[in-house]
C-alpha cells in the first residue's frame, strides 16, 4: 500500500475510484482510510480519491520531534502526492476530525481547492473537550492522566450530563472511544498532537468566497457530538455554500453520504 514519507513521518493512503477528477479524503476520529470505501461506488466513476489514515490512525504515523503536527508538515506531505501523481486541482472531503485537514488544506493551498466537502466537520466551532485537552498548564495534565487512570474523569463527565452540560450520546460516545488505555492514549495523542489544526473561520470563509470554491455541508439531525446548530452562519456567509440535512446521527453519517451521492448519480434522487 502507498505511503508518503517525510522528515521519518509516513502518511499512508488507498486509492479508490478511476475518474478524471482528483478528491483528497480524511476521515474522523478512530477510523480509517477504509471507511472511505462506499464512496468508491457514489464517486469512483468521476473521482480518483486518494484516502488517508490520519495520523495515530491506521498505518499512518508522526514522528515524535514534529509532535503537535504544524499545518507546513502535512502541506509538504501532501505536496508529494500531487507532484507525483500531476494533480494540479483537487477536490476535498473532510468527515468530523478530517474536517480540520482538509480546512489546513483550504488555508494553505487555496488556488488548487476545486471543491470543499465537509460532514459533520471539526474545526469550525472548537468543542469544549477539545481546549480542556489542549489547555496549557493543569488542565492538559489531569487529560493526560486520565489515561492511566480514567474514573475521575468519568465521574466528572456523569457530573457534568446530570447538569445538562453534556447529552447523552456525547456521553456514550466518549464511554466507547475511551473505555481502554490503548483507545484513551489515542484520544490523548490525537488531541494534542492536532491542537496547532485552528483556523481563522472568517478567514477561511474570504478565501472560499474569493476563489468561488463550492463548499457542501453534510450533517446529521439526530448528531450529538457535532450539532448542526452550529454551522448555519458558517453556510450562509458563503457565496456557494450548501447545507445537506440528513436523518442520521454522527457515527454512520458518512455511509449515509455516500448513499444519498450514489443514488443521486443513479437518478434516483433528483439534485436539490
Amino acid at each position: 500500500m502507498p505511503f508518503l514519507h517525510h522528515h521519518h513521518s509516513r502518511l499512508h493512503y488507498r486509492v479508490l475510484g478511476r475518474g478524471s477528477k482528483a478528491m483528497l479524503a480524511f476521515h474522523g476520529y478512530g477510523q480509517t482510510s477504509a471507511y472511505f470505501l462506499p464512496m468508491e461506488q457514489a464517486l469512483g466513476e468521476e473521482y480518483t480519491i486518494y484516502a488517508f489514515d490520519l495520523f495515530f490512525h491506521g498505518k499512518s504515523s508522526l514522528q515524535k520531534n514534529k509532535t503537535p503536527l504544524s499545518k507546513v508538515h502535512l502541506t509538504d506531505m501532501i505536496s508529494q502526492l500531487l507532484e507525483q501523481e500531476n494533480i494540479q486541482r483537487f477536490s476535498l472531503m473532510g468527515y468530523s476530525m478530517g474536517g480540520k485537514f482538509a480546512l489546513s488544506l483550504v488555508e494553505q493551498m487555496p488556488a488548487r481547492v476545486k471543491e470543499l466537502h465537509l460532514i459533520a466537520p471539526d474545526g469550525i466551532q472548537t468543542s469544549f473537550w477539545y481546549n480542556m485537552a489542549t489547555y496549557p498548564g493543569w488542565m492538559q495534565q489531569l487529560f493526560k492522566r486520565t489515561v492511566l487512570k480514567p474514573a475521575p474523569f468519568f465521574r466528572f463527565l456523569g457530573f457534568m450530563h446530570r447538569l445538562k452540560l453534556v447529552s447523552k450520546g456525547l456521553l456514550r460516545f466518549a464511554r466507547y472511544q475511551m473505555d481502554t488505555r490503548q483507545r484513551r492514549l489515542r484520544v490523548y495523542r490525537s488531541w494534542i498532537g492536532f491542537k496547532h489544526l485552528r483556523f481563522d473561520i472568517r478567514k477561511i470563509i474570504d478565501t472560499l468566497n474569493e476563489r468561488q470554491v463550492p463548499v457542501t455541508l453534510y450533517l446529521g439531525q439526530f448528531d450529538r457530538i457535532i450539532a448542526p446548530k452550529r454551522f448555519e452562519t458558517f453556510v450562509q456567509a458563503l457565496d456557494q455554500g450548501k447545507l445537506e440535512m440528513l436523518p442520521t446521527g454522527h457515527t454512520h453519517l458518512l455511509q449515509e453520504v455516500a448513499k444519498l451521492l450514489q443514488q443521486r448519480r443513479q437518478g434516483l434522487i433528483p439534485e436539490e
